[in-house]
């Protein structure tokens, strides 16, 4: 049994799902300085991380558009210089600080589906004041706690708690107005590589921005 949970954990943590050993908290000051809102309505997106070769689903988080920008991403792996990051709340969401999520965790081995609806502000709201408050997560429990998260929601309250990322890629997608693409990338399997990789990339374009 103790051989087993140890083979869990070591899947977990190559699929995208980690044991909290992210950087030190970002504080408040850092955070508001990286805000963002992307333009437009608030949404909602939720990703699950799949195995190409199993079709299982090894990760969940979850993408808030409301006062600001901002992925919920449970004992996630994504760290990037410039993105502060505070109980597993990833802050400072711009395009290309989104590009470089998904393209981190989306590679040889694994694709994401990303499963976006248009909310009231007053939902994305509820949301974003929840993300603040769910974490940190243990590792394993990504798709359990979003799932508790949705739920808190109003109009989502049909969602049942569940710990597999596709069950809950599947009750999301029965809500009405969901909009889903799948995105894919054939680089390295290696997630560490594909972190550092658009971590670079990131850096590269802070320099840019501001020469």
């Amino acid at each position: 049994m103790f051989r087993f949970l140890i083979a869990c954990l070591a899947v977990l943590s190559v699929a995208g799902c980690a044991t909290n050993s992210r950087s030190p908290q970002a504080d408040p000051a850092e955070i508001a300085a990286r805000s963002y809102r992307e333009p437009g309505p608030a949404t909602l997106t939720l990703y699950t991380m799949v195995n190409n070769r199993t079709g299982a689903g090894a990760h969940t988080s979850l993408m808030i558009n409301a006062r600001e920008r901002v992925i919920f991403d449970p004992a996630g792996s994504f760290e990037a210089d410039i993105v502060p990051v505070r109980n597993d709340v990833l802050y400072g969401i711009t395009p290309a600080v989104e590009q470089a999520y998904r393209g981190s965790h989306a590679r040889s081995t694994h694709h994401a589906v990303i499963q976006e609806v248009q909310v009231t502000p007053e939902q994305a709201e509820v949301a974003y004041r929840l993300a603040k408050q769910m974490g940190p997560v243990p590792g394993s429990l990504c798709a359990n706690r979003t799932a508790r998260l949705l739920q808190q929601v109003p109009g989502f309250e049909q969602i049942k708690v569940v710990y597999q990322p596709l069950k809950l890629s599947e009750q999301f997608d029965q809500i009405l107005g969901v909009v889903t693409e799948r995105y894919y990338e054939n680089d390295d399997a290696d997630l560490q590589k594909g972190l550092a990789e658009n971590n670079a990339k990131l850096n590269m374009l802070e320099r840019t921005s501001t020469q």
